[in-house]
């Protein structure tokens, strides 16, 4: 392979510079091969087949085929050249194989690899390697595994008309096929609606055919997204593990659930990072801080946390990186600052870098105690980026992660709460860098990875029942299960930047990282747009997580801006907040089954070839149809609605027919939401204007049903816990309320049952059980078979019962509740 020479100190690429960091450009050159017209590989061979308790082993001439099945929808395919040692360690893979009894069918032609409906079809001569989940083609090698120069590749053939995905962050539009996308994670400063690298560079790959192809190697390469156009995906990369999972299942919730089940599932985040975050580049002092948290409680604003970007330990942006202590002439008294927060309710979270500048209070430290990563002679290797002359810590070195370790641990005594990892691609990584466990090249795609994989440790092992909050911009295959925020970047502060951020949040979320989300009102740029700022504030309602945070020439906090648009923004934060109860339910299925927040359209329809690269609108959560506002001065929006149920307009009620197309009025107070017939929708009652999460407790709720006479049954439920609690299921430190309806010709029935956990402390609940579109006055009302009283409100169809769920009644009544409504 030949390497384009990069400059002094770059990692195959061109340096620039911007006022949040520099970034690199992957220019790893391409592999070409010419292979004859038949898309087989006509030189391997098979010279043995041996079928072990775990896994089936085929010999061919040119080396050794593992066939590892993980489950009945996982099977892992990897190859051993001849003359390489056994591959190593995977840095995604938790899964342990699955006790599953495969059979093994040969024939003087192929051979079948059967574990329950997944196969794995080898053909001999010419050999080649299929795979067919319940009897169906899902994809094939097309010449399996080569090596050429300094380059290897693997490639599979594809369809006509598949539509791919993934492949990491990216701004490319939903369907991802005709790229070829660099495997390097890469800052893209001020990007737009086109970025080809960024961040998370992902070796993952989804078919709309209802496959994930999963590339088990961290060294930098390149997906190939049929860029040729010959119907032909192929990975490529300059060394390391030749593995790969298939991953198969019968809809989309299923083949996410297995990646995660393969590479590990998101723990629960805290209950307050749901909330709204004071952020912005940055906070120079403690008195700004105050002042700033003091503005949000005047304006009667929700807000939960406050983030220190880079001059909590500098008062300038260059020449401090490192030093990772608080700035004592602008923070005099931190531990007193973040106390008084803490007794308003308000987390305090940190930013910290990798990296410790040459001019850092740190930098004898850590040379001294042998932290950074070396030349190859042994020594600090020192280099030039945007902050300053820099070593990078070696986080692959365990006595390196003790060291970082501790200083998490001593800001954690000074009560911080959170910790934003910043530049942790790494932003500017050389080549020539060496760590413990390998060249730069070879980890830096794993580098955030294992980074958040050290805080998460940290807490699990001195603060195990403490859940971390861990936001960071970088990471890989299955970064999700050290509990990491990922954020998109330093987006552009235009509609354009908005316009990107619905399909990158999609795309992660079925990668696993279902908590990504963007800079609300963008990052990079002055641009004072009221408007955008207000529509990305409304679309953040309905995004993962909720943080305005943009360069401080323009104000991100909603309490500094103009009197119009900051009462919009609090409506869109008061919306956030009453919606904490359903969010949160999101938050606990995804922990579960590893099921995204924000869901594509093809989860509804994922035949509809017509949803393949739709990323307009979107599912929030099973419930909600979220269409975003991302051109200036739009007054209508043509929305399609799937074609599971009829859908309800959130704030009018007006009804459309499910699998149709309208043309909507849009509003300057929201953006068009709607809700599907048949959800129950739990939220915190408007009247009780939280100040931030820790004054929500689940003792009074509004619990509203979307009834529509085509809905005979339906269910839904709450999840309930402390919100702090590490594994709180698991310890039976929580509740779950499930809602059922059935309705009949001339009744509709509501169900109320509760499963506490051992350790849960029940609590009396106030419910208002609102059940919207009842077209004509009901006739009574029963609970427990006795008549209450209702109201209904002819102009909304809305009927109010209100319910009081004592904590005893739970065990009188079997834990359930049940209302009767007669029509």
């Amino acid at each position: 392979m030949k390497k384009i020479k990069p400059p002094r100190g770059a990692s195959y690429g061109t340096f620039y510079g911007a006022v949040h960091g520099a970034s690199y450009l992957l220019g790893l050159s391409a592999v070409l091969f010419c292979v004859p017209g038949a898309a087989q590989n006509v030189h391997r061979v098979v010279t043995q087949i041996d079928k072990k308790p775990a896994a089936l082993e085929v010999k061919t001439n040119d080396g050794l085929y593992i066939f590892t099945p993980y489950s009945s929808s996982i099977i892992e395919t990897t190859f051993i050249p001849n003359g390489e040692a056994k591959t190593t360690p995977s840095h995604a893979v938790v899964l342990t194989p699955q006790h599953v009894q495969p059979h093994l069918k040969t024939s003087a032609s192929a051979i079948d690899y059967v574990i329950d409906e997944l196969t794995v079809h080898i053909q001999k001569v010419p050999f080649q390697i299929r795979y067919l989940y319940k009897n169906k083609l899902l994809t094939s090698e097309k010449n399996g595994y080569q090596k050429k120069d300094a380059s290897e590749s693997v490639d599979f053939n594809l369809d006509g008309n598949e539509a791919l995905y993934g492949a990491g962050a990216r701004a490319l539009g939903m369907n991802r096929r005709g790229y070829r996308l660099p495997l390097y994670n890469k800052a893209h400063y001020g990007y737009e609606e086109h970025s080809e690298q960024m961040n998370f560079g992902i070796p993952l790959v989804f078919s709309s055919k209802m496959y994930g192809i999963h590339f088990d190697n961290a060294a930098i390469g390149y997906l190939d997204l049929d860029s040729k156009k010959n119907n032909e995906l192929a990975y490529e990369t300059i060394s390391g593990r030749k593995t790969y999972q298939i991953i198969a299942g019968d809809n989309w919730t299923d083949i996410v659930a297995n990646y995660t089940s393969l590479t590990g599932r998101q723990p629960l985040p805290p209950r307050w990072a749901f909330g709204n975050f004071a952020s912005r580049f940055g906070y120079h002092s403690e008195t700004e801080a105050r002042s700033i948290l003091e503005k949000f409680k005047a304006e009667q604003i929700p807000v939960d946390a406050i983030i220190f970007d880079l001059y909590w330990f500098g008062k300038d942006i260059k020449g401090t990186m490192g030093n990772l202590a608080f700035d004592q002439d602008n923070f005099p008294q931190p531990q007193k600052m973040i106390a008084d927060f803490s007794a308003q309710g308000v987390k305090t979270i940190l930013i910290t870098e990798p990296f410790v500048l040459t001019t850092s209070k740190k930098w004898q430290e850590a040379v001294g105690q042998h932290v950074l990563a070396t030349d190859k002679d042994g020594a600090p290797f020192k280099y030039d980026f945007y902050f300053g002359n820099t070593g990078l810590i070696d986080i692959f070195d365990p006595h390196a992660k003790a060291w970082f370790w501790n200083i998490y641990k001593n800001l954690k005594a000074q009560g911080v709460a959170g910790w934003w990892g910043d530049l942790g691609e790494p932003e500017v990584h050389p080549s020539g860098v060496q760590h413990k466990t390998g060249s730069a090249d070879q980890v830096h795609n794993v580098y955030g990875h294992e980074w958040a994989k050290l805080i998460a440790d940290g807490y699990g092992k001195e603060f195990p029942q403490e859940r971390p909050f861990i936001l960071m911009r970088s990471g890989y295959s299955g970064s999700q299960r050290f509990g990491m925020i990922p954020w998109s970047g330093d987006v552009n502060r235009t509609w354009g930047g908005l316009r990107s951020q619905p399909e990158i949040a999609l795309q992660m979320g079925m990668q696993g990282m279902a908590y990504m989300h963007s800079d609300l009102g963008g990052f990079a740029g002055a641009n004072l747009d009221d408007e955008l700022y207000t529509r990305w504030l409304q679309y953040g309602v309905f995004q993962p997580i909720f943080r305005p945070h943009a360069q401080e020439e323009v104000a991100s906090e909603p309490v500094l801006r103009e009197p119009a648009t900051k009462a919009l923004a609090k409506a869109a934060i008061q919306l956030r907040y009453r919606m904490l109860p359903y969010n949160y339910t999101l938050a606990f299925e995804n922990n579960q089954r590893g099921i995204p927040l924000m869901r594509p359209l093809f989860y509804a329809e994922p035949q509809n070839a017509r949803l393949y690269g739709n990323a307009d609108s979107y599912l929030w959560g099973n419930d909600f149809l979220v269409h975003p506002i991302l051109q200036a001065g739009q007054s209508k929006a043509e929305i399609y609605f799937p074609a599971q149920s009829k859908w309800f307009d959130f704030y009018t009620g007006y009804a459309y027919a499910a699998g149709s197309t309208h043309v909507v009025d849009v509003s300057a107070d929201h953006i068009p939401v709607f809700v599907r017939a048949g959800a129950f929708i739990p939220l915190i009652p408007a009247q009780l204007n939280i100040q931030n999460t820790s004054q929500y407790s689940g003792k009074e709720l509004e619990l509203h049903y979307y009834h529509d006479q085509s809905v005979q049954q339906a269910h839904g439920q709450l999840y309930d816990d402390d919100g702090t609690t590490a594994h709180a299921f698991e310890q039976g430190a929580s509740a779950l309320l499930k809602f059922n309806s059935q309705y009949h010709s001339d009744s509709l029935t509501i169900a109320l049952n509760v499963v506490n956990g051992k350790n849960y402390q029940t609590a009396d609940r106030a419910i208002d059980l609102i059940v919207h579109n009842i077209k004509t006055r009901p006739q009574r009302v029963f609970v427990e078979n006795k008549p209450v009283d209702f109201s209904w409100d002819e102009r909304t169809g809305q009927l109010h019962v209100q319910l009081q769920w004592r904590k005893h009644f739970d065990k009188q009544f079997n834990n359930q509740f049940v209302a009767k409504i007669l029509m």
